[in-house]
């Protein structure tokens, strides 16, 4: 009978020790807590006969190696261990098997457990993907229903899919439709749907820039850029001594820099503020500035910098807040930007990047699902040229114009709308 010590972190561990070691045949003769983990002895070719009489007669026990016997010498004298403890004794009024006995059950038994947790993995995988198949297909089955029943209610999702337009915003158009509508409307009602759904504030650049105006964004849309637009048009009109620049982007390298570059070039008076209230006596200074453009720093949704920034505008009187957003950024990064920001309730966005932008559909879908105004929209870095006032139907045809891909096929069409239309 060979019997080895082993040490592991944990009762699975050991076990697993001792099944690679001695394999499912090994006897688990006593296991023990220890300060560095669980202690198991285990042996192979296992006498049960020969260990109950060695125990009856108080004979030692087989000896048991220590961790450290193996590097030893083999004139070292061995380590012996006590009797078997009466724990391992089967009671004499139970006819119950020996704890021994059992324990070799149990390795016996562990593979087969492993196993039935992989067919059990298994099992929910497939079912899993039975699950998926047929929704697919029931999917597939209802818009081929609605095609049939609503051919140009589907012919307009179909469009609107085409153009970009998320299947939230575009089911919710689709449902303000009236009935009944022939094929004319709908070759045109996307289109106008859309436009009517852009909500734009009206600001033009001759003059609706006065107050305090505070850029907010995620970084590299175009914030500072497009404050030295909007700098450049109000010095043009009111003079440099009425517009001033506010920096509260100290994390980003260079920010302040650039701002105070394109405050020298205008001849406009640049400010840094570093907190809440440096930013008040900032502008309690300039009370009475035509225009005064704050510049804030550029963070996601995720950073925790972001409540600071929005704890520095927060306590500003007067302000109003403008969300900037890439349009060429993917709807669901947009999204996320928007719902980061919703906290500071910002009076309207300003879209940039359009000439960046290979279609222009999720930018819409968020302005439509959130319905945030549109101030301006950028399209260009010069400077101050590349800006003009938000116009839906400008908007809206360039989308359109910038779509040169195919109608999107039923198996899209399906995965979009089908379950809408079946749940409908």
């Amino acid at each position: 009978m060979k019997i080895k010590r082993f040490v592991a972190p944990d009762m699975r561990q050991a076990m697993r020790e001792v099944r690679e070691d001695q394999g499912p045949e090994a006897v688990i003769l006593s296991t023990r807590r220890l300060d560095e983990g669980i202690e198991l002895i285990a042996a192979i070719d296992y006498d049960e006969a020969l260990m109950r009489e060695a125990a009856r007669h108080g004979a030692p026990a087989p000896e048991v190696p220590s961790v450290d016997a193996e590097s030893e010498s083999a004139t070292a004298p061995k380590p012996r261990v006590a009797t078997i403890e009466p724990a391992l004794r089967p009671p004499a009024t139970v006819d119950a098997p020996p704890p021994a006995r059992a324990a070799k059950a149990t390795l016996a038994m562990h593979p087969l457990m492993e196993r039935t947790a992989q067919d059990t993995a298994q099992m929910r995988s497939e079912l899993g993907d039975l699950r998926e198949m047929l929704e697919m297909q029931l999917s597939s089955l209802a818009w081929n229903d609605m095609e049939r029943r609503q051919p140009l209610r589907a012919r307009i999702l179909r469009e609107m899919t085409r153009l970009g337009i998320e299947p939230d915003v575009a089911r919710a158009l689709v449902a303000e439709l009236p009935e009944p509508i022939n094929a004319e409307q709908a070759r045109y009602l996307p289109l106008g749907m859309l436009s009517r759904s852009l909500m734009v504030s009206g600001r033009d650049l001759c003059g609706d820039d006065s107050g305090v105006i505070a850029l907010v964004g995620p970084t590299g849309v175009g914030k500072t850029t497009t404050i030295a637009k909007l700098a450049a048009r109000a010095v043009m009109r009111h003079g440099a001594d009425q517009v001033a620049l506010v920096s509260t982007d100290h994390y980003r390298i260079g920010a302040a820099a650039q701002l105070e570059h394109y405050g020298r070039l205008l001849g406009a008076r640049v400010y840094p503020a570093y907190d809440a209230a440096s930013l008040r006596k900032v502008l309690e200074m300039l009370h009475g500035s035509h225009t005064v453009l704050i510049d804030t720093a550029g963070v996601a949704g995720s950073d925790p910098r972001l409540n600071q920034q929005l704890e520095i505008l927060a306590d500003a009187r007067d302000l109003r807040a403008c969300l900037v957003l890439a349009a060429n950024a993917q709807s669901q990064a947009l999204d996320e930007a928007v719902r980061a920001y919703l906290p500071l309730k910002p009076h309207a966005c300003i879209l940039t990047k359009l000439d960046e932008a290979p279609a222009l559909g999720g930018a819409l879908s968020v302005l439509i699902r959130h319905r945030l105004p549109l101030d301006y929209t950028t399209d260009g870095q010069r400077v101050p040229e590349d800006i003009a006032a938000a116009d839906a139907r400008v908007l809206v045809c360039r989308a359109a114009q910038s779509l040169k891909s195919p109608p999107p096929d039923d198996g899209l069409m399906a995965e979009r709308f089908g379950f809408a239309v079946a749940g409908a």
